[in-house]
């Protein structure tokens, strides 16, 4: 699975303390989940090396991340089971992310309770 690995090595090199980390394989999905990061301002930027096969992202640290995680299988959700299931897996109602796709894109739970849709849980940070 390119998403867990490539979460797994963003949070080894945030426990060591890097400022800069280099993630490949990378995905689409993984590109998406690295906005909503950046969103969040758990990193501070990332960059795209194109080079002609799987392709490279150096993510700059901002050593925010605690804990990221892949959900695997990846379940599906309704509306009303999101708020169960977050409330399973963020560690508190005041900090703490789910990333899922749906049926408008890979969004964050806090986007999806707002407009009321359900999906696949991709993963998590906090």
């Amino acid at each position: 699975n390119n998403l867990a690995d490539s979460l797994r090595t963003l949070l080894n090199a945030e426990n060591l303390g890097r400022k800069q980390v280099l993630i490949r394989p990378i995905s689409k999905i993984f590109i998406m989940f690295l906005r909503i990061l950046l969103k969040y301002k758990y990193i501070k930027n990332f960059q795209f090396i194109d080079d002609h096969r799987s392709g490279k992202i150096i993510v700059n640290l901002a050593g925010r991340i605690n804990k990221c995680g892949c959900i695997s299988p990846r379940y599906n959700l309704s509306y009303k089971k999101l708020k169960k299931i977050k409330n399973k897996i963020l560690p508190s109602k005041i900090f703490g992310i789910l990333v899922l796709t749906t049926s408008q894109g890979i969004v964050d739970h806090k986007r999806a309770l707002s407009k009321k849709i359900g999906g696949k849980v991709l993963g998590f940070f906090y």
